[in-house]
């Protein structure tokens, strides 16, 4: 009997060792090529008159954030870092609109959104309407880890941020004569009232009052959000998105931008999507999730499922307009708009960098 049991424990400790691996343990121990995009927003205005000056700047912001992203994929760091490092230079750069480079409301004052997904944990995190946080991404990251919420919005999430050590910026931090003279040409455009700039802002000279933005404007198209997607080493899938949002918006007004599954998605078996475009339209039809919901129920690839959602679902709708960037476990990320031009920036591990301003 002794024997017999003998025999059956060495049996089992066989099968132990050469049962196959499950699929969690797989995608723990294997190794996967990482891959990161990122966006700096999608419209017409821009792109109308650009010329060549101006589409190597963007070029360079675009390159300082994907490298930003890319050293920390690099170096086995996490998808969530790199999205959050490559956001972050796009906030820091106030040729975007996100951090630094927000839009004004209505009345002058800044109101900015951001979310963050974890594809691994379907952890996320959102902040919206805050003005002071140098950096809104971060925020959202520690809404994600540092809280047992999903969303923080309005004065309150300033206070969060402040609790947690975040920076905390005036308002003169945010400000640029760029786009303070966009929202007066909205408000006079609308006959709305025109605020006063904010304190520590120096007045301009008195011969540039009248003096067009520096580059072109178009009412009807201007907004812009900033975003990043990512895959690590060991397979996990994050994404980001960053907004100052809609010039001379009505104050309170939210876009896409801090809503999950509408400008912000990410899971492991699907995908991860940033976008950017008007907002409302975004939220109406859930674009992220619905673009991962094509690739899980309809087996579309990134490509198609990004393709038919802007150049289908999105365009007819009067008035949708926008671009997304998209990435799964294992695919190359893609983007897709439906608008003149998009800013937008992609590398793979072992790849050339590929960076895109014009259309």
């Amino acid at each position: 009997m002794t024997s017999i049991r003998a025999g059956l424990a060495f049996l089992a400790a066989c099968c132990l060792i050469e049962a196959p691996l499950s699929a969690q343990e797989t995608r723990r121990t294997a190794t996967a090529k990482w891959a990161i995009a990122v966006h700096g927003g999608a419209g017409e205005s821009e792109w109308e008159h650009m010329d060549a000056a101006t589409a190597a700047t963007y070029h360079a912001s675009l390159s300082r954030a994907l490298n930003a992203g890319v050293e920390k994929l690099s170096r086995g760091g996490r998808a969530f870092d790199a999205v959050e490092a490559a956001i972050n230079v796009l906030e820091d750069d106030p040729l975007f609109n996100a951090g630094r480079g927000a839009a004004f409301n209505a009345e002058g004052k800044n109101e900015m959104d951001a979310s963050i997904m974890d594809g691994a944990t379907l952890q996320a995190g959102s902040v919206a309407g805050v003005s002071r946080a140098k950096n809104p991404i971060t925020l959202a990251r520690a809404v994600m880890e540092r809280s047992p919420y999903v969303m923080l919005a309005g004065p309150g999430t300033d206070a969060f941020a402040a609790s947690v050590g975040l920076p905390q910026m005036p308002p003169s931090y945010f400000f640029t004569e760029m786009r303070w003279q966009e929202l007066l040409q909205v408000l006079r455009k609308r006959g709305s009232p025109i605020p006063s700039r904010p304190a520590g802002v120096p007045t301009p000279p008195t011969s540039s009052l009248n003096t067009p933005p520096p580059r072109p404007f178009s009412p009807a198209h201007h907004y812009g959000t900033v975003g990043a997607i990512a895959r690590d080493s060991r397979g996990d899938l994050s994404a980001g998105t960053s907004t100052g949002g809609m010039q001379g918006k009505l104050p309170g007004r939210v876009g896409d931008s801090p809503i999950i599954g509408a400008a912000t998605y990410a899971s492991n078996p699907f995908c991860a999507v940033s976008s950017t475009g008007v907002g409302e339209y975004f939220i109406r039809l859930s674009v992220a999730k619905e673009i991962c919901v094509l690739i899980q129920y309809r087996g579309m690839s990134i490509e198609q499922a990004a393709s038919h959602v802007i150049h289908n679902e999105i365009a007819k709708l009067k008035g949708g307009e926008g671009g997304v960037i998209v990435l799964d476990s294992k695919q190359d990320p893609v983007w897709s708009f439906n608008t003149l031009g998009m800013f937008r920036a992609r590398q793979v591990e072992g790849g050339a960098v590929q960076i895109e301003v014009g259309h």
